[in-house]
């Protein structure tokens, strides 16, 4: 169980990181954009570290409040749900 959790959480946080860094490389070059809701639903998914990350590095949705607030606090949640399933032995 902890080996397929830990091998999700990794590929969905590459996916956020992926996703960001795609995203701003698209808006940069006035291409298709990747839409916001579908940024979101990967960080609620349990992206949301990547994406942080991919905010961080390339500088992107870092003015809007859905991403400046909602991703930090998807980060919370997401590591009190990891951090109680570690605290109960399910990890």
């Amino acid at each position: 169980m902890q080996t397929v959790l830990t091998a999700y959480l990794v590929a969905v946080n590459l996916a956020g990181l992926l996703l960001c860094a795609t995203d701003k490389y698209r808006a940069k070059k006035g291409r298709w954009r990747i839409p916001e809701h579908t940024l979101m639903s990967v960080a609620a998914l349990g992206g949301c570290f990547g994406l942080y990350l991919g905010m961080k590095a390339c500088h992107h949705k870092t003015r809007h409040p859905k991403f400046y607030v909602g991703v930090p606090l998807l980060c919370l949640m997401w590591a009190a749900v990891v951090g109680l399933a570690w605290w109960n032995g399910w990890l």
